[in-house]
């Protein structure tokens, strides 16, 4: 499938990314894949590289574009550290072939750029961090922390996104956090998930998308647990948000202020009737939002339908 070449030719590297990217587009096996050298590559700078490599990960076909690139040299002359995960675990341990697993997490990512970078890279951690448990299981302990600085030690090489700051950034943010929405589960207290959402922030879609590519077991009913789970987390950050979201209809203070003009120490009743301002705000019976004032005159005037005398 691919030729040796005898002397430096970057046009080499341009035909292979080419069919790297056309595979992944079109899903063709009979394409032809040129092999390349070391010395093709140092000809070329990362602006002649990232829109065909953007290309490969972005095509439907992926799996086949990443093949390509693992044929013609590109793939372990450019990104050694993705070339280590082939054939790393393929049967000889416990543990499900990493290289397998990584080119089907990237076809079942979501096809944008930031997500299916950090797909490709999600698990590089793993062939440094790989250890064994007294019965044999199979580690990976903290693959995630030293996958992310595996990123930016091949970013500083090679400066493949050093134009692009956000999407730098944003890869290496899945990468570090690629783990975490896959340990929720329903026990996590309201505060739990609303520290989660802060501190993925931004990145929140692009990283439950990419937890639910990484989803590759075989087994139907694990991966319809393993999807839900994850659904139930969104569902959830959604729900509070929300709520959040929501403006009290009380201010701030109104509390205080019925104490001081009925006294009334901190109670269940007053409790009570801030409750029942609230609803009567809520269908519309008082506006919302009025100093506490207003809130503490109605209250006296009303005093039988809040239970005061």
């Amino acid at each position: 499938m691919s030729l040796a070449p005898d002397q430096s030719d970057p046009s080499r590297v341009i035909h292979a990314l080419t069919r790297a990217a056309e595979l992944a587009e079109r899903g063709e096996t009979s394409l032809p894949v040129t092999a390349i050298t070391e010395e093709d590559l140092a000809a070329l700078s990362p602006d002649d590289l990232r829109p065909l490599l953007d290309r490969a990960i972005v095509g439907k076909h992926a799996d086949q574009g990443l093949d390509a690139l693992l044929t013609s040299g590109v793939l372990d002359r450019l990104m050694p550290e993705v070339q280590a995960m082939v054939g790393f675990g393929d049967g000889e341990w416990r543990h499900k072939d990493v290289w397998k697993h990584t080119k089907q997490v990237v076809i079942q990512a979501v096809p944008r750029l930031n997500v299916r970078w950090a797909a490709l890279f999600h698990d590089i951690g793993k062939v440094r961090t790989r250890s064994f448990g007294e019965n044999g299981e199979v580690h990976f302990f903290g693959h995630e922390v030293v996958g992310a600085r595996m990123f930016d030690k091949l970013e500083r090489r090679q400066r493949l996104f050093n134009r692009e700051e956000s999407l730098r950034e944003s890869i290496r943010f899945l990468v570090l956090n690629h783990l975490r929405a896959g340990q929720y589960d329903s026990h996590w207290t309201d505060s739990a998930v609303r520290r989660f959402h802060k501190e993925i922030g931004e990145h929140l879609d692009d990283l439950l998308c990419l937890s639910r590519a990484d989803i590759t077991t075989k087994r139907a009913l694990k991966k319809k647990r393993g999807i839900a789970k994850i659904h139930q987390l969104a569902t959830r950050i959604e729900e509070l948000a929300e709520l959040d979201a929501r403006v009290p209809p009380l201010p701030k203070g109104v509390g205080n202020a019925l104490m001081e003009h009925f006294k009334l120490p901190p109670s269940r009743l007053l409790g009570d009737l801030k409750r029942a301002l609230e609803a009567a705000c809520e269908a519309g019976e008082l506006p919302p939002n009025q100093p506490s004032e207003f809130y503490v005159a109605y209250v006296a005037d009303h005093r039988e339908r809040f239970g005061l005398k």
